[in-house]
């Protein structure tokens, strides 16, 4: 069983549901270190204050923001904790929104819910989410910060995103999109068969890191001792006839 990561109340009226919270992704990125090229030595990175050339001990290092000129406002831990709203262990749902309406853009982590205790309260929150397709909409403390998050019923359990806020998001319509000529009823009807005999339902089990993959196999590989060719990739081609790209990939679809 994995370990929770926050534990703490969802209110919405006068119910109260306890939870916890777990992780919903893990993340398996490849980590390099930076080495000198010469020896192969780990290089070193040093907290250093430029004033008096010297190196700073991790207690005696503040948080700053700056406001002009090299000036820095100091701000202490529990100035910052106390400015994210001292909501505590409590997640109050004021809202509650169509789930679809929320566009994917706006998510940013995801946590899987549990029952601490109140399991019936817990299933009633639950039941009331998958039946609706409602998301509960509210806010809570983590890691001294404020999250908006979206409470919602997943397969079997209850989902717990944190979303960004408006500003943080570049609206679409603020890009300069240069647009094509439209294209003609064929190539849209021709288009919209090609995708229908592409058309497949989501599994995320069929899509691997195939990059990831391709640098721990090189990262094997070159620890061996093996000589490594490196391929410059050429980007496809792009062919002025559209009508005929389309009728060479639905024949290639159908073979």
């Amino acid at each position: 069983m994995p370990k929770s990561v926050w534990n703490g109340t969802v209110t919405f009226g006068m119910v109260n549901v306890r939870i916890k919270l777990y992780s919903g992704t893990e993340s398996k990125t490849i980590h390099f270190q930076e080495v000198h090229a010469k020896d192969g030595a780990r290089i070193e990175h040093r907290r250093v204050c430029p004033k008096e050339d010297r190196e700073v001990p991790y207690k005696q290092i503040v948080k700053g923001y700056e406001v002009g000129d090299g000036r820095y406002v100091v701000l202490g831990k529990d100035e910052i904790k106390a400015a994210a709203g001292n909501r505590g262990k409590v997640i109050e749902l004021s809202d509650f929104v169509d789930a679809d309406e929320i566009d994917p853009v706006f998510y940013e982590k995801t946590y899987y819910a549990g029952s601490r205790d109140d399991k019936d309260a817990f299933e009633l929150l639950y039941q009331a989410l998958r039946k609706t397709g409602r998301a509960g909409i509210g806010r809570f403390s983590f890691h001294d910060r404020e999250y908006l998050v979206a409470l919602r019923a997943g397969q079997g359990v209850l989902l717990l995103h944190t979303l960004r806020f408006h500003d943080e998001v570049v609206s679409g319509q603020e890009l300069e999109v240069e647009r094509g000529t439209k294209p003609s009823n064929k190539e849209i009807e021709m288009a919209g068969r090609l995708v229908s005999s592409l058309s497949e339902k989501f599994n995320p089990r069929a899509y691997e890191d195939t990059y990831r993959d391709a640098v721990l196999d090189l990262i094997k590989r070159k620890a061996r001792g093996e000589e490594i060719d490196v391929v410059a990739q050429e980007e496809p081609a792009q062919g002025d006839d559209l009508a005929a790209a389309l009728e060479a990939s639905l024949a290639g679809s159908r073979s």
